[in-house]
Formats: structure tokens, C-alpha cells, sequence
């Protein structure tokens, strides 16, 4: 298997606070670090009240900061809600201080509704320029030119690799462009996942950061000493995802026995939809779905999410995939 990598969203668990939810993501990315996982991955979110990791810089570094060599970044960073000096001084004070261990994904959404991207002081119209922003934001990391008035200090030279974020084919035909990593957003968007990785691959013109193309995938996958575990698990996702569609916000919910109790025939085919790359089960159902996965989007590695309640359950979920990746190892 390729390898694997944690998208973490820091689910604040129904009864529980964001400093719990923040404590349970850096003990979990410890764990992370010792089964051999390559990344820990946050994301921006606003308004979210299951989500503790919308300060996403402070977070990285404070998973960074408990951590010792598994790569910590950002899956992503939402530029348009930015100025790129800002992010290039956040992201080149993390390089500083944890060297050679962060990476800075970029998308182009909000992260949010949109009375919050108001809230944000943020332009509707500011994701027009997010190649722009880009750019930008990747002359500010790297070394500084004649004449270069604004700079970033710390940020300046440091090279912050840069990975373009998408569900569509708009960053795939960005990240080819400029020559950096894609990350697809297939655990919740799989729907243009392969035309996605056509367009990127055959489009991709080498650069300095990279001289072929390097595509992730994302996965839900959940799992559990058995295939019924798993699922009931699973119900916590999603419940969450369709609360989205009701427009409840509410702290991420512990698991129920029977589903469709919950949703109605149309939410149920709208998540199963949206959650349609999900790997849900025992380790050998599990390994079974991921290899047919991979072998399907020929993916260089793997972001994974695992929404679960209970936060032993998660540690057990991510300990039994690693050891379905250390099984197909040589």
C-alpha cells in the first residue's frame, strides 16, 4: 500500500469541550507518529460546533509541538480568508520552529456558511484570486528578491511545501499548472474523483518543488475487530453528515444501532453518496476495499479520516489499519 497519512478534524464528542477535543488530536497524533503514519493533517472549519481546529496554525503547532518526526501541516488552510503574508509568517514560524516537518495544504472554499465568511471579513469574490494568492503566498516562502520590499519574518526562503486542495477539477488544473502536490477531497466529494487525477496527471508540468505528479486520495475508514463494530462506529459520521443537509449544528454524536432510524430514504441517498469512498469494517474488509481504492485511482498515498466517537475506539481504528498497511509491506 501506498502511504498513510491522518485528517484530523478535532471532533468535539457530544458531552465533551474543545480542550478535550484538542487533547485527544495531539495523544492521537502520537500514536500516529508510532504506527507510521506519515502526516497529521487539521482543517480549517468556522462555526462548526463539532470542530475544535478552526485556529488551524495554533493547532499545527501545538501537535507539532508534542510530536517529534511525523509531518504536521494543513489540510487546509482556506487562502481566500486570508492575506498570503499572514499565512506565509504562520506557516514559515512553524518551519522555524519544527523544521522539515510541515506542510501547508491550500483550498479555495470558505470553510464555513455564509453569514460566517461575513463574519470573516472575508470578499465572496476574494476565491477568484486564489491562483493569484498562491503565487504569491509561494514567492513569500521562497528566497527573497532584489528590490523585495515586503517579506516574510519569519517565512523568507523557508520553502514551506505547498499542496493544492480540491473536489473538482479546478485544482486539479491548478496544482498541474504550478507543478505541486493535489490533494483530492474524495472522503466527502468523490464524484469528479478520477476525471480529477486524468486531468492533473496529464497536465502536470514538472517544477522546482516537483518533478512528477504526486496525488493523494482521502478515505473514510473506519475500522474495528468486526465488520458490525465498524459500521455501528460509522453511524457517528453519518449522522454528522446529515445533520449537515437538516442544518443542525450540534457536537459530534456517539453511535446508534440502526441508521436508518435516523435519516430519511432521501437523506440516506444523498450521504451514502457523499460518503461513498468509505472503507468500513473489519481489518480483511477493510485491506479488501483500500487495495481494489487504490488500485482504481493509483493514488501515491492515502489521507485517512476516521470520524469516531469514542476516542479509544479511534486509537483502535487507526492501530488495526496500520497494521492492515504493515501487512502488505515487503
Amino acid at each position: 500500500m501506498p502511504p498513510l497519512s491522518i485528517l484530523d478534524l478535532a471532533f468535539i464528542a457530544a458531552g465533551a469541550s474543545p480542550a478535550d477535543a484538542l487533547r485527544n488530536s495531539l495523544d492521537l497524533a502520537q500514536h500516529a507518529e508510532s504506527w507510521g503514519y506519515r502526516r497529521f493533517w487539521l482543517a480549517e472549519h468556522h462555526n462548526m460546533a463539532g470542530i475544535a481546529s478552526a485556529a488551524t496554525a495554533v493547532v499545527i503547532g501545538y501537535v507539532a509541538g508534542g510530536t517529534r518526526t511525523i509531518r504536521v501541516g494543513a489540510g487546509g488552510i482556506m487562502l481566500p480568508n486570508h492575506a498570503p503574508l499572514v499565512i506565509a509568517e504562520q506557516f514559515g514560524t512553524l518551519e522555524s520552529l519544527y523544521p522539515g516537518r510541515i506542510d501547508l495544504g491550500l483550498g479555495r472554499a470558505p470553510g464555513t456558511d455564509q453569514q460566517t465568511v461575513r463574519a470573516l471579513r472575508r470578499n465572496p469574490a476574494s476565491a477568484d484570486t486564489f491562483p493569484d494568492d498562491v503565487l504569491e503566498l509561494q514567492a513569500l516562502l521562497g528566497p527573497v528578491q532584489p528590490g523585495q520590499v515586503v517579506q516574510a519574518i519569519p517565512g523568507a526562503g523557508l520553502k514551506v511545501p505547498l499542496w493544492i486542495l480540491g473536489s473538482s477539477l479546478y485544482g486539479a488544473q491548478l496544482a498541474a499548472a504550478l507543478g505541486l502536490p493535489y490533494a483530492f477531497a474524495s472522503h466527502f466529494a468523490p464524484d469528479a474523483l478520477l476525471q480529477a487525477l486524468t486531468v492533473y496527471r496529464a497536465s502536470f508540468r514538472p517544477s522546482a518543488a516537483l518533478d512528477r505528479p504526486f496525488a493523494m486520495v482521502a478515505a473514510n475508514v473506519i475500522v474495528a475487530d468486526n465488520d458490525a463494530e465498524a459500521r455501528r462506529l460509522f453511524t457517528s459520521t453519518q449522522q454528522g453528515f446529515t445533520n449537515l443537509f437538516r442544518g443542525v449544528r450540534s457536537q459530534f454524536r456517539p453511535p446508534i444501532d440502526d441508521i436508518d432510524s435516523y435519516w430519511s430514504p432521501a437523506e440516506k441517498i444523498q450521504v451514502t453518496r457523499m460518503l461513498e469512498c468509505s472503507f468500513v469494517g473489519a481489518p480483511r474488509t477493510v485491506r479488501a476495499g483500500l487495495e481494489a481504492f487504490i488500485a482504481r485511482t493509483g493514488a501515491d498515498e492515502l489521507m485517512v479520516a476516521a470520524g469516531i466517537h469514542d476516542h479509544a475506539a479511534r486509537l483502535r481504528s487507526y492501530e488495526l489499519l496500520a497494521g492492515v498497511r504493515l501487512a502488505g509491506e515487503p
